[in-house]
């Protein structure tokens, strides 16, 4: 028997026949649309796999930007050197400049600004070296066995307080506008980027800095850290040692009047 067209077998088959009907449209969009998919992620990928490793390219990015801000300081440092030459020619004829330039000089060992020598203390810092297998000591976290910011800060600020002249990080001199960050174990001063072991070294009287650091809360959790999971610290009495002068931009972006 012929069904009709408002029986349920017809309404079965006429539902059947739009979905094929939309699966016959659908079936090559979908084939379309996965193929710009992938070839998008070949051109994106350019012959390497999306998902790999970039630490390498990051350490590649790292390793530029610090050629360029040599580059940069090398150049700002010959741009100086000019202009004071230019300045200096120009003192002998014009007496306010030299003046001055005279006043300036009486300043520059106060800014440091010239290299000083005489004796002092060197202080180390170093992270807790790696167990084998990645096993950590006595149950220490991982930031446990880094040098942080405020540990070399403590160090700094305690040997101001013991009567310092001049002092330097990582060779470079530690100035007024200077300010010590850290992100992770990575030391920031002045731009530049370093990794541990950190030396702090101070010119001044060797018997009170080491007293003011052995005074300072910050640097003796540091030294008990040292004890317990095998963070380097080291001071080391120096006869006569050189802390250069400050060779960067001495420009203030912005400043507080204290109240």
């Amino acid at each position: 028997m012929a069904r009709l067209p408002g029986s349920s077998s017809w309404h079965r088959v006429r539902d059947w026949a739009r979905t094929r009907n939309g699966w016959s449209w659908a079936v090559p969009v979908t084939a379309v649309v996965a193929g710009i998919i992938f070839t998008t992620s070949s051109t994106t990928a350019q012959g390497t796999a999306l998902r790999e490793d970039r630490r390498p390219q990051l350490v590649e990015l790292i390793n530029k930007n610090k050629q360029q801000t040599a580059q940069t300081d090398a150049t700002w440092s010959r741009l100086r050197d000019e202009v004071e030459a230019q300045t200096e020619a120009l003192a002998g004829t014009d007496a306010p400049i030299a003046d001055e330039q005279r006043r300036a000089a009486g300043q520059r060992t106060a800014a440091g600004l010239v290299a000083m020598h005489g004796p002092g203390l060197t202080v180390r810092l170093d992270d807790a070296p790696r167990l084998a297998g990645g096993a950590r000591p006595n149950g220490a976290s991982v930031d446990d066995l880094v040098v942080h910011q405020q540990d070399v800060q403590a160090v700094v600020n305690a040997l101001w307080l013991g009567g310092a002249e001049a002092m330097s990080i990582m060779d470079v001199r530690v100035i007024s506008t200077s300010a010590v960050r850290c992100v992770g174990n990575t030391l920031l001063l002045h731009g530049q980027a370093y990794g541990p072991p950190f030396t702090i070294t101070a010119i001044g009287d060797p018997d009170a800095l080491r007293r003011a650091l052995d005074a300072a809360d910050g640097v003796r959790l540091f030294q008990e850290a040292a004890a317990a999971y095998g963070l380097g610290y080291r001071v080391t009495v120096e006869q006569d040692v050189t802390v250069p002068g400050y060779a960067g931009s001495t420009a203030l972006s912005h400043a507080t009047v204290p109240r």
